[in-house]
């Protein structure tokens, strides 16, 4: 079977339409958090998802969209956005973000937006940290997302960590070493590179690729300017950053 891995889409319509009619016929989609926040359409964003066959956990700023956790925790910038989007939603829709798992068992997969020991919070950006997480769980591979920077961390049968960014179209086989996956984000990338990022699964070959896709920055730029977006939030989007 193939699976979609989609995280951190942010509100950008425009970057998900994109991401979906590139990616082929997936079996299911693995949303793993941040549907919504910064993003001019987090409605529609929403629903897009609902009409498709999916799984979603909770990211952070769907949980504070929806009242799970404080919008005072975040910068201002992204509590003003928030803010802005809890206006946005639907009951339907905020009651589909709010009843989204924390951690989803996927067979030997974990999906989890931060990390398995702060699913909400944990940017996982270091061998160190891997490394902790690695002794705190069983799990055979993690996909996360949360950073926005695609990532991976190996832990090899020494139980040595090594870390490696994955580059557009690259296969990776999904072996005996333990692995935490980050494909990055759909709608917000923050490498550098303001293409959108996402990754499929493949159960049979045991193999993840990764790949990146141009979309219309600039038709994203231009709603949200019609929205009444943060100026910042909306030229960060060419850069990538």
């Amino acid at each position: 079977m193939r699976f979609g891995v989609i995280s951190d889409i942010h509100g950008n319509l425009v970057a998900l339409q994109t991401v979906l009619e590139r990616m082929g016929p997936v079996d299911q989609y693995w949303c793993l958090g941040d549907v919504v926040g910064y993003g001019p359409e987090p409605e529609e964003c929403v629903q897009t998802l609902l009409d498709l066959d999916h799984v979603v956990v909770m990211g952070n700023h769907d949980a504070a969209a929806v009242g799970v956790i404080s919008a005072r925790d975040f910068n201002g910038e992204a509590r003003r956005a928030l803010e802005w989007t809890a206006r946005q939603l639907s009951r339907e829709s905020a009651a589909y973000l709010k009843a989204a798992p924390e951690q989803l068992p996927r067979n030997e997969i974990l999906l989890v937006h931060g990390s398995p020991r702060d699913p909400i919070w944990e940017y996982l950006t270091s061998t160190e940290q891997a490394r902790e997480v690695f002794g705190e769980t069983n799990n055979p591979y993690t996909f996360v997302g949360h950073t926005h920077v695609p990532l991976v961390f190996l832990q090899d049968r020494e139980g040595r960590v090594l870390s490696g960014t994955p580059r557009d179209q690259m296969l990776l086989k999904l072996g005996a070493e333990r692995m935490i996956v980050n494909a990055g984000s759909v709608g917000q990338p923050r490498d550098g590179d303001p293409r959108a990022a996402y990754a499929v699964v493949d159960s049979e070959a045991m193999s993840v690729e990764f790949h990146r896709i141009e979309y219309d920055v600039a038709e994203t730029q231009r709603r949200m300017r019609a929205a009444g977006a943060s100026p910042w939030l909306i030229e960060r989007l060419k850069y990538g950053r």
